[in-house]
């Protein structure tokens, strides 16, 4: 089924998440969970069987949106990923299925004994990013 793009398109101002609104209903989708499911090759592989489990993503934020043409949104995230084309039809799915895409993701880390959190060289947790830059903003 071929699906319209989203009325609109929001970015928080946190980088956090996406909101896409369809048909007056908004639908937020977090950047962890747009990064995990990225439709990039190097995420979903050339084919059935080939996926590659995201790990450690749950402190990305996005980093940049661009259309691509009138069928898609390209996402740039902080971890530098950047690959993936996120078609309309795609990114109605994502919010429309999110619940249910999210729970798989959930069971997918466990079972592989894996973490949402990135670990540094050294096996320690990094603290979160809170989008001020390299710079710092001067709340922190």
């Amino acid at each position: 089924m071929k699906h319209e793009a989203p009325e609109e398109i929001r970015l928080q101002n946190s980088r956090a998440a996406l909101t896409l609104v369809y048909r007056g209903n908004a639908k937020s989708l977090p950047a962890e969970f747009l990064r995990v499911y990225s439709p990039s090759a190097e995420v979903r592989g050339h084919g059935p069987g080939q996926e590659t489990l995201q790990t450690g993503k749950a402190y990305v934020t996005i980093a940049g949106l661009e259309p691509v043409g009138q069928y898609a949104l390209k996402i740039t995230f902080s971890d530098g990923h950047d690959s993936g084309l996120y078609d309309w039809d795609y990114l109605y799915k994502l919010a429309h299925e999110y619940d249910t895409m999210w729970a798989d993701y959930l069971r997918l880390i466990e079972v592989a004994g894996a973490s949402r959190i990135p670990t540094t060289a050294d096996g320690a947790a990094p603290a979160p990013q809170h989008g001020c830059g390299s710079g710092g903003c001067g709340k922190h």
